[in-house]
């Protein structure tokens, strides 16, 4: 029994590690990249090199994860800011709302349970809180938390 279900269009790097019960189409993925169980990366997602992806993470089209982003488990990142499932008494298609992008810089931290809005930049090398909502731009080596995710902190390195 398969249980990796990634599509012929998936571009996976060098040494990818990707464990079982996940969903693969029409991304990259960087070399050396960890994928946990039960992740989903939708087509036009992008990650980066040396990155970990923990188990039921869902990422969607339009987010870029640069090189060294550790991504907690259960984070979901949102990419339509009025989500609706009909237009005009239909079911809506692709046709009827544009992607909303989402970039998540170079040795940025996601923890746990976050939820990462559409439009929104998280900062090289910043940290994301456990269970934060992230609603606006995050500073490069910043830790915010809270829902919505607000600034504590400088980060250490």
């Amino acid at each position: 029994m398969n249980h990796l279900c990634i599509s012929d269009d998936v571009k996976l790097g060098k040494d990818v590690k990707l464990s079982k019960f996940i969903n693969l189409y029409g991304c990259c993925v960087g070399d050396n990249t960890k994928i946990g169980a039960f992740v989903e990366i939708q087509k036009n997602a992008f990650i980066g090199k040396n990155c970990k992806i923990s188990s039921h993470t869902f990422i969607c089209e339009g987010v870029t994860i640069e090189d060294d982003v550790f991504v907690g488990h259960n984070v979901s990142f949102i990419n339509d800011s009025l989500p609706r499932a009909t237009t005009d008494g239909r079911l809506q298609t692709e046709a009827d709302w544009k992607v909303e992008p989402t970039l998540v810089r170079k040795g940025a931290s996601i923890g746990s349970g976050a939820t990462i809005l559409s439009n929104v930049i998280v900062g090289e090398n910043a940290v994301i809180g456990a269970g934060s909502v992230v609603t606006k731009n995050v500073p490069p080596d910043m830790i915010v938390a809270g829902n919505p995710a607000k600034i504590l902190r400088k980060a250490e390195r």
